[in-house]
């Protein structure tokens, strides 16, 4: 969907069945026939009682829970429970001993360890302090100090030796959470997939590095310590990726704008 490409107008382009259509969709053909306006005028109308029948739900759809640890598609939902409110070291802190606890809390360490405060020495150590157990924390403190500062790493980057960006630039390392999912759980323990976009590089003029989209999913193994879920091991991969689109990327500038004016999101249900 793109949306004001034309003053006071929104276009809708949908996938084109061609044999490179990923989705494997069929072309249509161009003729409309007075059946397959029946047929779309009967779409929508089940369209809409299926919206009348799931707004209808209500508490008792959005509070059923996932059945042992088979994981399943969960839209973030009220749930009534309240969002956490306490924060350590500017990290939301405080989930529920629970599963959606479990995904919060991933979710929000996600964002945590993939943001650009990952590349400053006193920051990072905060991060990792906070979100690993402790049992955990200086080993991955020492693996970490030395990937962050390794000088051939910081340059293929475009950063000093110190993590900073040139003059001018702004250097972006964002994490976007799309969805969550528990494969397994238990009283202590929890193993959450969090599925993410990730916006990485230097936006301003002269950047050799812009800012580009990348896509992976990774799985965090999580223990229940000290009244909060704490990361005890992780793994990641590429995707699920999505179909690029026809968009015109943005100008340094606008990219810059976006970074600095756009602040990111607390992710607890």
């Amino acid at each position: 969907m793109s949306l004001g490409d034309d003053a006071g107008q929104t276009r809708i382009r949908l996938p084109e069945g061609d044999d490179g259509d990923p989705y494997g969709g069929a072309r249509r053909g161009g003729r409309t026939s007075s059946r397959s306006l029946v047929t779309v005028v009967g779409v929508v109308v089940l369209l809409i009682a299926a919206i009348a029948f799931a707004n209808r739900g209500g508490e008792d759809s959005a509070s059923e829970e996932a059945s042992a640890d088979s994981p399943r598609a969960a839209a973030t939902a009220p749930t009534g429970e309240k969002p956490v409110t306490s924060k350590a070291a500017g990290i939301p802190a405080g989930f529920a001993h629970d599963r959606q606890g479990a995904e919060s809390a991933a979710a929000n360490y996600a964002v945590a360890l993939g943001s650009a405060e990952m590349f400053d020495e006193d920051r990072r150590r905060e991060i990792v302090t906070t979100v690993y157990a402790p049992d955990v924390a200086a080993s991955r403190q020492a693996d970490l100090d030395k990937a962050y500062s390794n000088a051939e790493f910081l340059a293929n980057i475009g950063l000093d030796k110190n993590g900073k960006a040139p003059t001018g630039q702004t250097f972006v390392s964002r994490v976007i959470p799309v969805g969550t999912k528990v494969t397994a759980s238990s009283a202590s323990d929890a193993s959450v997939e969090v599925w993410y976009t990730s916006l990485f590089g230097l936006s301003g003029e002269g950047s050799t590095n812009p800012v580009t989209e990348s896509w992976y999913t990774t799985t965090y193994q999580l223990k229940w310590i000290n009244n909060n879920w704490k990361i005890t091991d992780f793994q990641q991969k590429d995707g699920p990726v999505p179909v690029g689109r026809d968009q015109q990327a943005s100008t340094a500038d606008d990219m810059t704008k976006a970074v600095e004016e756009y602040g990111g999101f607390t992710y607890a249900r």
